[in-house]
């Protein structure tokens, strides 16, 4: 796989937050400027990042770099939907690193990591795993795209790959970042001045 995209799913209502997560302040900079950086300072070879809920509002708040937006009107049916918006945006890539906004610990080696163990092992997809759990980002590689279409609902590709034999994972060090999550402002403080930056 030659050609490798990073697509960020930054289209969700952050309900369960209370407010616009992906613009909470972190160390400084708003949640999604974080993974916007770590795909930044990547070699990915292009960069999307999936925009729904509060679209101008959210991209009024970062910088993109290198990235480009991609609206996904379908935002409100879940998290399959930005996915298949931002596969559709990269039709030309082999494969995709997906990753999620609300992730501000990860670092620029971790797709790195990805690609990496997808060119050594030949695997149809490659997933981070972290203290024993499968997380995002993931890389998808482009033959698996067409079953994703059939994909609905709040989820991306865990229940597609939870049943091949045909993905690699990664596991993530302190090196590579922590893969955690942002659902509260009590998750914000627990991040504050932890971790990559």
């Amino acid at each position: 796989m030659s050609r490798v995209a990073a697509i960020i799913l930054a289209a969700g209502t952050s309900s369960r937050f209370g407010g616009e997560k992906l613009l909470a302040p972190l160390d400084g900079r708003p949640i999604l400027q974080h993974v916007l950086d770590a795909a930044n300072a990547s070699t990915l070879d292009e960069i999307v990042v999936v925009v729904g809920h509060s679209a101008p509002r959210v991209l009024a708040g970062v910088r993109l770099g290198r990235a480009r937006a991609v609206a996904n009107p379908e935002f409100a049916r879940g998290q399959s939907t930005s996915l298949r918006a931002g596969l559709a945006a990269v039709a030309d890539a082999d494969a995709a690193v997906v990753l999620l906004g609300d992730q501000p610990r990860i670092r620029a080696a971790l797709l790195e990591a990805l690609v990496a163990r997808q060119r050594a092992t030949g695997a149809a997809a490659v997933v981070s795993s972290w203290h024993g759990r499968r997380s995002p980002p993931a890389l998808l590689g482009r033959a698996l795209w067409p079953h994703l279409a059939t994909v609905t609902g709040d989820v991306g590709a865990r229940e597609l790959l939870a049943g091949r034999d045909d993905v690699a994972v990664v596991e993530v060090t302190a090196a590579l970042g922590s893969l955690e999550d942002v659902d509260s402002s009590d998750d914000i403080a627990r991040l504050k001045g932890a971790g990559p930056l």
